[in-house]
């Protein structure tokens, strides 16, 4: 069933907004009344939001580009190269076994050198930049309906798992699980650990991650516009739809999953074409050899 905030959550908020809660000159008031209106935790339980056009307008990677480009790390002609690549995976709305395989190996080539405090705080930059303002108020809201009743809530991204984690830090979410890259001695080698986080890739994490923090995956939910997020909606037992793709919007109708859609027309039809030019960066080989070669990597502190 979907989430509410719990009766002590709405209370607190009520008494807050209202200015009844009192303060005393030692504090012994205020505490004791949010002592007694704490959410107890429910550590059983927890939420796991896809990232691109789900949490936030169009896609993460893309953005992340953008503000690699800006700062000269690509040329334009490279950025128009990841764009295509997933313009072509998302209007053929399918998937090639090969494709993904082959990208593996090259998905996170272009950070090859790079060392790991240089791409957080490229992460932190560029996320404040081009990102905290295209989150969808929405979705951001169900999340936090997951947060006051106790639960906890990750992002689950296709792209680097740094740059979940300081979407989920900026979101004052629990934390993200994303693709990762090896890294040696504090510097990126330009290889993956594992695979792509990605598809059938994201249920396995959720499962593994259920059974570390002991979650029961039949009281978690998921949130996604993919399809090929099904296997992820799938895994737990309340999956909801959000902002979907036609393919996606199919499946949920015939699988009676909740649908959620924060899109006006107008909207969508100007963010179908950045979310269409995400995963090509991770998902279609997009680190092109012409990109690696004129990469530029940060500077060294």
């Amino acid at each position: 069933m979907p989430i509410r905030p719990s009766t002590a959550a709405l209370a607190l908020r009520r008494r807050r907004q209202s200015g009844r809660i009192v303060t005393s000159t030692t504090g012994w008031a205020v505490a004791e009344v949010e002592a007694a209106l704490e959410v107890p935790a429910d550590p059983a339980a927890a939420a796991f939001f896809d990232v691109d056009n789900t949490m936030m307008q169009g896609a993460s990677i893309y953005y992340f580009a953008r503000g690699l480009a800006k700062r000269k790390y690509f040329t334009s002609g490279d950025l128009v190269r990841f764009a295509y690549q997933q313009a072509r995976f998302r209007l053929l709305a399918s998937e090639h076994a090969g494709t993904v395989a082959g990208a593996k190996s090259t998905a996170l080539a272009f950070i090859a050198g790079w060392r790991v405090e240089d791409m957080e705080r490229l992460c932190e930059e560029i996320f404040d930049e081009l990102m905290a303002d295209r989150i969808w108020s929405g979705t951001r809201a169900l999340a936090q309906l997951h947060l006051d009743a106790g639960q906890r809530v990750w992002l689950v991204t296709a792209a680097p798992v740094e740059l979940g984690r300081i979407i989920a830090q900026r979101l004052n979410l629990t934390g993200a699980i994303g693709t990762v890259a090896e890294i040696c001695d504090g510097v990126y080698t330009g290889r993956l650990v594992g695979g792509l986080m990605h598809g059938p890739e994201k249920a396995a994490a959720i499962t593994a991650l259920a059974e570390v923090e002991r979650l029961d995956l039949q009281r978690c939910a998921a949130y996604s516009d993919s399809v090929n997020d099904t296997p992820m909606l799938s895994t737990v037992g309340y999956a909801v739809a959000v902002n979907p793709d036609p393919a996606l919007r199919r499946e949920a109708r015939k699988r009676g999953w909740e649908i959620r859609d924060f899109r006006t027309g107008r909207k969508a039809a100007k963010i179908a074409v950045p979310a269409a030019l995400a995963t090509g960066v991770l998902v279609g080989g997009v680190a092109t050899a012409a990109a690696i070669r004129r990469r530029r990597r940060p500077p060294l502190a």
